[in-house]
């Protein structure tokens, strides 16, 4: 059978596949349009980091410039310390905040009295649903210097008070705390979701065997859920610089610029601050592409070394 007759047979099967199945196909059809509206064609926009962009001119008329605000980009000291700061909190709530939902899912999944777990979940979500504004005024209020409950607390024990927003070295784990006090709940939705697909056999067999609950977890429940830890790290790969852009904006100050500013948050300053879109434009396209890169060798190092990928 040569090529273009396995070609015919397969656009026949799909043909016929469409047609059968006309209805699903049709209930894709909002979706790609929201993709194609809203995701793809403001990819032409990208055409302003080659350009010296002005708004008066448009993209039509402004000149092209190649690749100026890129090498701009590379040697441009600021941003350095801007990657910088973005790769190690990002790294920090790599460490800290992945392997948190997974832990907390592993300790819901064993409770029992399903009111109690109800509550738990209930507790540990809603934070999710609070903007990061409510949170982070919620939290100087708490931090203050002055007249803050924690500080109130500290000085009482003896200690001294701590200025949390003002001080550089603990600006970036109060951002790691703060994220995880937010997201850790939602996460373990996903995982508390495989953990529902395991066979029930499995722990009745482990049981049987005279294995306890730690041995339960280790040989049945993550082994179970293997695959979506594996999913979900290679998505947070890809927001890697991305780093909590919307929290470190409403959070941060100009007295911690130097530990806390992140490519988002640069972006955001350069791009509205001093109207250089040309140069932000690049900024965000190079964090794009580092991205894209980042979920692709994390897919090919987790199918080489742990036997599991997206593709």
């Amino acid at each position: 059978m040569n090529v273009t007759e396995v070609l015919r047979r397969k656009r026949s099967q799909t043909r016929v596949a469409i047609r059968k199945d006309w209805d699903l196909y049709f209930m894709l059809v909002p979706g790609l349009l929201f993709l194609l509206l809203m995701k793809y064609t403001p990819m032409y926009g990208l055409v302003i980091a080659f350009q010296d962009f002005s708004i008066f001119k448009g993209i039509g008329g402004s000149p092209w410039v190649g690749w100026k605000h890129f090498e701009k980009l590379i040697g441009h000291e600021q941003f350095l310390n801007v990657l910088a700061n973005t790769l190690i909190i990002s790294f920090y709530k790599l460490i800290f905040l992945f392997p948190a939902p997974i832990m907390v899912a592993l300790l819901m999944n064993e409770l029992r009295k399903m009111l109690f777990k109800r509550i738990i979940q209930s507790v540990i979500y809603l934070p999710h649903f609070i903007s990061w504004v409510i949170i982070s005024g919620l939290f100087i209020n708490l931090l203050s210097l002055n007249d803050g409950i924690v500080n109130t607390v500290i000085e009482k024990l003896g200690g001294e008070r701590i200025a949390f927003f003002m001080d550089q070295a603990v600006f970036r784990p109060l951002l790691v705390f703060t994220e995880g006090w937010k997201e850790v709940g939602w996460g373990t939705i996903v995982y508390l979701a495989a953990m529902s697909g395991i066979d029930p056999q499995l722990y009745e067999a482990a049981k049987m065997d005279g294995a306890g609950k730690l041995r339960q977890m280790i040989h049945i429940t993550l082994p179970g859920i293997f695959s979506t830890i594996v999913l979900m790290l290679i998505l947070r790969l890809g927001s890697m610089l991305e780093a909590g852009t919307e929290q470190i904006l409403v959070m941060y100050n100009p007295v911690v610029y130097d530990v806390a500013d992140v490519i988002g948050t640069y972006v955001y300053r350069v791009g509205l601050g001093a109207s250089d879109y040309s140069f932000s434009t690049a900024v965000g396209m190079f964090e794009s592409v580092v991205a894209f890169m980042l979920v692709v060798s994390g897919n090919a190092f987790c199918k080489k070394f742990l036997g599991r990928s997206i593709w």
